[in-house]
């Protein structure tokens, strides 16, 4: 049984006000060299963890540098945002960190510590590198303690609302100002003139649509492939081409999304791009379709303009916090589940159709004032 098929646009500046956690209050003396972030290790949990981080420099006192720690790979997305001074990548984020990686840490002499994960290997390895003053959420018993001061609800039970908000309750606690509701904003990424010919060319492109079919979470939030084709078919028909961006270990869920359409007009790029060229061409698209993932939410800071199906997982919880994405839901009562795998017939995706999505897609280009040609054959 449906619980009925809505459109959603989720304003996260407006819609889940902040939990409230313990305030703490950090000593002059103790910033010594500025603060270090430990950066979530998702693309998508980064990526709500911005306006927190925004919020965080804002607390620095002048002149006082403010790094994160994060993989490697998030190494350029940190590189073009202004309020970040450096970046210490770890290349093995769910590993002991290697000796060049606590080195660079050690180095700096950082006196203020801010931790937007759980773990217990973290923080022992921020403590040895002599971050004396420690701040987060409580995580395991160990962990706790090594945390200058945990931060604690105020009140017990309360519902802590959407990721984004979440981070910014850790932000607040420390002092930091109320977020004032703006995306993160960004240096240019991806020059055009520093891409491959390929790329700029698709970039250029006055009508791109970028299809990501893949979610590193698990099959259960993946809306269909034939869906995701059907959408492509449309897009060509209309004059434009198609571009389907995602990871290596999507590669053949790409290739299954553009098979049997016009190999110059659908472009399967999963593996095949760098994180700043991924967001120059999400920026340069007339729109997106998604899953519930890191591209959706890369999507939604770069473009602002998308649609998404959710389905097993909570969209008052990990929506884009961009309010220009469409949520596009049909949830069966077993729905969110957080599941990776369906056990059942996968029904909370199957229910939203290509056409509802296609539909939501011509609202968006309607609100651009964009108008698409006639459809071709």
């Amino acid at each position: 049984m449906s619980g009925g098929f809505s459109i959603r646009h989720l304003d996260v500046r407006t819609e889940f006000p902040a939990p409230e956690l313990t305030p703490v209050d950090i000593p002059d003396d103790a910033w010594r060299n500025g603060m270090v972030v430990r950066m979530p290790n998702h693309l998508g949990d980064t990526i709500m963890a911005l306006p927190a981080l925004e919020a965080l420099r804002k607390r620095l006192p002048q002149d006082m540098a403010l790094y994160v720690i994060a993989p490697e790979y998030l190494r350029k997305l940190f590189a073009t945002l202004p309020c970040v001074d450096g970046v210490i990548g770890l290349v093995q984020a769910h590993r002991r960190w290697r000796r060049k990686e606590f080195n660079a840490l050690r180095c700096k002499r950082f006196g203020v510590g801010v931790m937007f994960n759980r773990s217990f290997r973290d923080a022992f390895f921020m403590r040895l590198a002599g971050v004396k003053h420690l701040y987060g959420i409580p995580g395991s018993g160990l962990r706790e303690l090594l945390l200058t001061r945990r931060l604690l609800p105020l009140r017990k039970g309360e519902d802590p609302g959407h990721m984004t908000r979440q981070y910014l309750a850790v932000a607040t606690a420390l002092g930091a100002p109320a977020w004032d509701g703006k995306l993160p904003r960004f240096v240019p990424m991806g020059v055009l003139n520093e891409m491959t010919a390929p790329l700029r060319a698709l970039c250029e492109h006055p009508q791109l649509l970028i299809l990501c079919p893949g979610a590193a979470y698990g099959s259960a939030k993946r809306w269909s492939e034939e869906g995701f084709r059907e959408i492509a078919e449309k897009w060509i028909r209309r004059g434009g081409i198609v571009a389907v961006a995602g990871g290596k270990n999507e590669r053949a869920a790409g290739e299954r999304t553009i098979r049997g359409l016009d190999p110059d007009k659908a472009f399967n790029l999963c593996g095949d791009t760098a994180l700043d060229e991924l967001f120059r061409l999400l920026e340069s698209a007339l729109a997106v379709v998604a899953n519930d993932s890191g591209l959706m939410h890369l999507g939604a800071v770069a473009a602002g303009r998308g649609v998404t199906v959710f389905g097993p997982t909570d969209y008052t919880a990990t929506g884009p916090i961009s309010p220009d994405w469409s949520l596009l839901s049909d949830p069966p009562p077993c729905a969110p589940c957080f599941r990776h795998e369906c056990p059942r017939n996968h029904e909370c995706m199957t229910a939203v159709t290509p056409d509802q999505v296609w539909a939501e897609i011509e609202t968006i280009l309607a609100a651009r004032h964009v108008k698409l040609p006639p459809p071709r054959g």
